[in-house]
C-alpha cells in the first residue's frame, strides 16, 4: 500500500518537468548563519573502547540511531548547530552478516575494512543495518531519529552518492515496479546511453592483488573467488578490469549518458535511465523529511543532471538544500548557475590556505584573494577545517595541537555569510590516533572500520553526553567552539553583513606580519574588527582602518570609539583619531572587537 502511494506521489511530482526560470536558494541570513555538525553515525555514540585493529562489530562496537538521544542532540545544539549531517546512513557494503534478514553477505575482496565504506552504496532505498537496534525496523528507527532531531530545532542532512555504487549493489527495499540499477543493461558493449553502468566486454574483474582484506583474519568471503563478468568500470573512471589498490576498486561507475572514452560525448536526449532512477531515489528520501543532501563527488556527475533533478526534488520540498563536494574552482559557478546547487565545498581554496597557515607555511594576504575570486558566490561556499576525508587538526599529520587552529576557525566561521561545518570530536581535540584496520595510522578517524573515538567518548561519557570525562583543556576548547559558532550564527554583521579585508593595508604599513590577519564585518550599527595571529609566539601589532573603510562602517571623525572582545578574553581597545589601535596578539589567537 505504501509503495503504491509512493508511485502516485512520483507521478504527481513529475507530471510537469518544465525547468523553472529561478529557484529560490535557502539563505542562511534569513535566520542566521547555518552551522553544520557532521558525525560518522556508526562511530558517534559507540561507547566500546576495545579498539582492536580489524575488530568485528561485536569486538569494537557500533553506535545506533537510537543512541543519538535527546541529551546528545541537546549537546550538539549547544554548540550553535543548526543542521546535523548524519554520515553513512544509506545501506552500504560491509562484512557483518545480516543474511538472516534477507541482506546478502558482501564479498570481502571488494569491501574496504570490516564496516565498509559509507560511499559504496549497496541499496539506495535502505539504511545501514549496523545502525539499528532492531534490524527489521531499521528504517523506522532512522525516521524516529529524524523526528527527534527536528524536535530539537535541528535539520537533517544525509549523503547522496550519485557517481558510484558498491560492486555488489542490489536493492531489496526498492518500491514496487522500480527496476534495479543494471537490470536490463546491454553488457555486450562498453557504453550505451540507456545503460546504468559502463562495461569491459570479455574481461573479468580482478581485485587488486596487493589488497589483503582484513589482514590475516579469516572471513567467509575472503577467498578471491569474487566473480564479475564482464567487468564494470571502477568508480573513479578507471576503464580497467584490474584497478589498483589506490583506486576506488570497491565501487562501480554510474553512467549518466556521457561516453567518457569518446571525447566525453553526451547523450542526454532522451533523458538517460540513470537520471530517472536517481531522481526517484532523491524524491524517496525527500519524502522521509530529510532537509538536505550532501552530494558526494558531485562534479563527477554532469551538471546537466543536477540542473534537471534539483528543481524536481525542490518541488517536493522547496526548502531542501543540496551541497556539492567539488574540488575544481573553475566549475564552481557552473554547478551553482546551471547545476542549481545551493552550496559548494570550499576545500581547495580557503581550507587548504588555512591549513598551511596553521603550520606557518603560507601568508594571510592570500585569504583576500580567495574571497575576491569568489565574489558573488561567497555565501554559497561551505567552510570547514575537518570532515571525514581530512586529517584531524590535533593529529601530528596536521597541527598536533587543536588550539593552533583557533584563528583558522575564527576566520572560517566569520569571513563571510557562508555556512560553516565541524566534524564530531573536533570540538574536544580528537586526534584520530590508531591503526584501525583498513585505514592505518593516517591522522583520520576511520570511515571503514568499527572503532571507538576516545576523546569524543570523554564528552559522551558512557551515553550521558555531559562531558564528564573531559579535561579542563578540552572543556575550554569545546566552550571556544560553542562561542565562535553561536556568534557566527547569531551576529548580524557575520551572517548578513559586508566584508572588507584590511590585512594587506596593515601589512604594507608594517603594522602586522605575514602570519597576522585582519578584516571587518559590518551591518548597520553592528561593526566588528576581527584580528587573528598564526604566529607561534605573542607579538605586538597595530591595526588601522583605511579612511574609506571607516567611512563605509559609519564611523565619524572626532567621535571616540571603543571595542570589547566577544571571545571571552576580556580584552578591549580604543580607536585613535586615525582609526587605529595597538595590541598584543597572543600566539594562535583571535579577537573579535565589537565597536561602539
Amino acid at each position: 500500500m505504501k509503495k503504491c502511494f509512493f508511485m502516485l506521489l512520483l507521478a504527481g511530482v513529475f507530471a510537469c518537468q518544465t525547468r523553472p526560470e529561478k529557484i529560490p536558494v535557502p539563505m542562511p541570513s534569513s535566520s542566521g548563519k547555518w552551522i553544520i555538525y557532521q558525525m560518522m553515525t556508526r562511530l558517534f555514540a559507540n561507547t566500546q573502547t576495545a579498539n582492536k585493529p580489524h575488530g568485528t562489530l561485536e569486538e569494537n562496537g557500533v553506535g545506533k540511531f537510537n543512541d543519538i538521544n535527546d541529551k546528545a542532540l541537546a549537546g550538539i545544539k549547544a554548540l550553535g548547530t543548526t543542521h546535523v549531517w548524519y554520515t553513512g546512513v544509506l545501506e552500504h557494503a560491509l562484512l557483518t552478516d545480516y543474511s538472516a534478514y534477507g541482506i546478502p553477505l558482501d564479498d570481502a575482496n571488494v569491501v574496504k575494512g570490516r564496516a565498509g565504506s559509507p560511499y559504496a552504496i549497496k541499496d539506495y532505498y535502505d539504511v545501514n543495518p549496523d545502525l539499528a537496534v532492531d534490524v527489521k525496523n531499521r528504517m523506522a528507527e532512522f525516521e524516529q531519529l529524524i523526528a527527534r532531531t527536528h524536535a530539537h530545532g535541528l535539520k537533517v542532512i544525509i549523503d547522496f552518492v550519485p557517481n558510484h555504487v558498491a560492486r555488489g549493489y542490489r536493492s531489496d527495499a526498492k518500491p514496487e515496479n522500480v527496476k534495479d540499477l543494471g537490470e536490463g543493461d546491454d553488457t555486450s558493449v562498453s557504453f550505451k546511453p540507456s545503460n546504468n553502468f559502463y562495461y569491459l566486454p570479455g574481461q573479468s574483474f580482478q581485485p587488486p592483488q596487493e589488497y589483503s582484506p582484513l589482514g590475516n583474519l579469516p572471513h567467509p568471503t575472503k577467498d578471491r573467488q569474487y566473480v564479475e563478468i564482464p567487468a564494470k568500470v571502477t568508480g573513479n573512471d578507471q576503464f580497467t578490469a584490474t584497478p589498483g589498490i589506490n583506486d576506488w576498486f570497491e565501487t562501480v561507475k554510474l553512467n549518466y549518458g556521457v561516453d567518457i572514452r569518446n571525447g566525453r560525448q553526451t547523450y542526454f536526449e532522451p533523458v538517460p535511465n540513470t537520471w530517472e532512477k536517481m531522481r526517484d531515489i532523491l524524491v524517496f528520501w525527500a519524502h522521509k523529511k530529510v532537509d538536505g543532501f550532501r552530494c558526494d563527488m558531485a562534479e563527477m556527475v554532469p551538471h546537466e543532471f543536477w540542473g534537471w533533478v534539483i528543481p524536481q526534488v525542490k518541488a517536493v520540498n522547496p526548502e531542501i538544500i543540496f551541497i556539492a563536494e567539488i574540488y575544481n574552482p573553475s566549475q564552481y559557478r557552473n554547478y551553482i548557475d546551471n547545476g542549481r546547487f545551493d552550496y559548494l565545498y570550499d576545500k581547495v581554496q580557503l581550507y587548504d590556505t588555512l591549513r598551511l597557515l596553521v603550520n606557518g607555511q603560507s601568508a594571510t594576504q592570500h585569504i583576500a584573494g580567495i574571497q575576491q575570486s569568489l565574489s558573488g558566490i561567497n555565501h554559497r561556499m561551505l567552510h570547514f577545517l575537518e570532515n571525514h576525508d581530512e586529517q584531524r587538526i590535533a593529529s601530528p599529520f596536521f597541527a598536533g595541537d587543536p588550539w593552533k587552529a583557533a584563528p583558522a576557525m575564527v576566520i572560517s566561521a566569520c569571513v563571510d555569510q557562508a555556512p560553516v561545518m565541524i566534524y564530531f570530536g573536533q570540538e574536544v581535540g580528537e586526534p584520530g590516533a590508531g591503526s584501525e584496520g583498513f585505514s592505518g595510522e593516517d591522522g583520520r578517524t576511520t570511515i571503514f572500520d568499527y572503532w571507538g573515538v576516545p576523546h569524543h567518548q570523554k564528552w559522551m561519557n558512557g551515553g550521558a553526553f555531559d562531558g564528564g570525562q573531559l579535561t579542563d583543556n578540552q572543556k575550554a576548547l569545546r566552550q571556544f567552539y560553542g562561542d565562535i559558532l553561536t556568534l557566527a550564527r547569531d551576529n548580524p554583521a557575520i551572517h548578513s553583513g559586508e566584508y572588507i579585508d584590511i590585512t594587506s593595508f596593515n601589512q604594507a604599513s608594517g603594522n602586522i606580519n605575514h602570519l597576522m590577519h585582519a578584516f571587518v564585518r559590518y551591518f548597520g550599527d553592528e561593526r566588528l574588527i576581527i584580528v587573528s595571529s598564526f604566529n607561534a609566539a605573542p607579538l605586538p601589532a597595530k591595526i588601522a582602518l583605511p579612511p574609506e573603510v571607516a567611512q563605509k562602517m559609519g564611523l565619524q571623525p572626532g567621535v571616540t570609539y571603543v571595542g570589547r572582545d566577544l571571545l571571552r578574553s576580556g580584552a578591549d581597545m580604543g580607536l585613535d583619531e586615525h582609526y587605529s589601535f595597538s595590541l598584543e596578539l597572543p600566539s594562535y589567537a583571535s579577537f573579535i572587537f565589537k565597536i561602539k
